[in-house]
C-alpha cells in the first residue's frame, strides 16, 4: 500500500478538457474546463447524464486516457507515476478478469506484481473472498461466475492491496439490491479503516448520497461540473438510509441534475415523503 501524503490533495484537476477524434468529422469533446480538488480520505462520488464524461474524467485520473488540455495531480504526482507506485485500485464497469486464471488468482494479480510472497497472498485473497461473499468460488474460473459474481471479483481485487486511491466506475451496478446496499456498506467500512481516498462514478442517486463526503453533479456533453453537494451524515449504518437527511440530500442531488440550484442541507432537515 501507498500512503499518501495528508498535507497534499490526493486528486488536483485543473483546466482539463477532453477532445476525441480532434480535427476529424466525427470529433466529440467529452470534457471541459473540469477543475476539482479531492483531499486525502474522501469519498468524492461523480454523477450525470450518460454520456457527460464521467467515466473519462476517471480514466485520466487513472492514467487510461490522456487529457487534451490542463493538469492532473495525483498524490503530487502525474497519474503515470502514480499508478507505476500503485497508488491506484480499479474497479470498472467491465469485471476485466483473466479467464485461464481461477478466481482466487485474479485477486491475487496485484500482489504478485508487488512480490507479496505466496503465503501472504492466499491469506489476503481468502479475506477477501469473503468479504464479497465468494468463499467457495475461489477456485472456479471467472467465466463459470454469473456477471454480479465477476464484478464482486474484480472489487476484491481493487481492494487487493489496501491502496490509497480507489477508482470505482459503477462497481455495484450489476449486483442485486440487497447485495449492492452490502457492499456499499462494506466499502464504508473499508475506507473508514484504510483511509483511502475514492473516486465513485455511478447513476444511482441514493448511492452516491450514502457513500459520499461530496457529490460532483455534471452536465451533458460536453461535460461540466456545474455543482458539487456536500452531504453530511455522520457514520453510516443501517439507519442511515430512513434518516430524513438521506432524503434532503436525495432531493438536493437530484434538483442539482436538473439545473435548479440544490438547497442547503443540514442535519435538522426534515423531508415528507409519503
Amino acid at each position: 500500500m501507498t500512503t499518501a501524503d495528508t498535507s497534499t490533495p490526493a486528486i488536483e484537476i485543473q483546466g482539463v478538457g477532453m477532445v476525441f477524434n480532434g480535427g476529424r468529422p466525427n470529433e466529440v469533446t467529452a470534457l471541459t474546463d473540469i477543475d476539482l480538488t479531492v483531499q486525502a480520505g474522501e469519498f468524492i462520488s461523480l454523477i450525470g447524464p450518460s454520456g457527460c464524461g464521467k467515466s473519462t474524467l476517471m480514466r485520466i485520473v487513472g492514467d487510461l486516457e490522456t487529457p487534451t488540455s490542463g493538469t492532473v495531480r495525483v498524490n503530487g504526482k502525474d497519474p503515470r507515476q502514480a499508478r507505476r507506485d500503485h497508488d491506484y485500485g480499479m474497479a470498472f464497469q467491465q469485471a476485466g478478469l483473466f479467464d485461464w486464471r481461477t478466481v482466487s488468482a485474479n485477486i491475487e494479480l496485484p500482489l504478485e506484481l508487488m512480490k507479496w510472497d505466496k503465503a501472504r497472498r492466499h491469506a489476503r485473497s481468502s479475506e477477501l473472498l469473503d468479504l464479497v461473499h465468494l468463499s467457495d468460488f475461489g477456485t472456479m474460473r471467472p467465466w463459470e461466475l454469473s456477471g454480479g459474481m465477476q464484478q464482486r471479483v474484480a472489487i476484491a481485487r481493487a481492494l487487493a492491496a489496501s491502496p490509497g486511491l480507489l477508482l470505482m466506475d459503477e462497481p455495484f451496478g450489476a449486483l442485486d439490491e440487497m447485495t449492492r446496499e452490502r457492499m456499499q456498506s462494506e466499502l464504508v467500512r473499508i475506507c473508514a479503516e484504510t483511509g483511502a481516498t475514492v473516486i465513485f462514478v455511478t447513476h444511482s442517486i441514493p448511492e452516491a448520497v450514502y457513500l459520499s463526503d461530496r457529490v460532483v453533479v455534471m452536465s451533458a456533453r460536453p461535460g461540466q461540473i456545474t455543482d458539487v453537494i456536500p452531504v453530511s451524515l455522520g457514520e453510516r449504518n443501517d439507519d442511515t438510509r430512513e434518516d430524513p437527511t438521506f432524503f434532503a440530500s436525495i432531493t438536493a442531488v437530484r434538483e442539482a441534475l436538473r439545473g435548479a440550484p440544490a438547497p442547503a442541507v443540514t442535519s435538522s432537515d426534515s423531508v415528507d415523503i409519503s
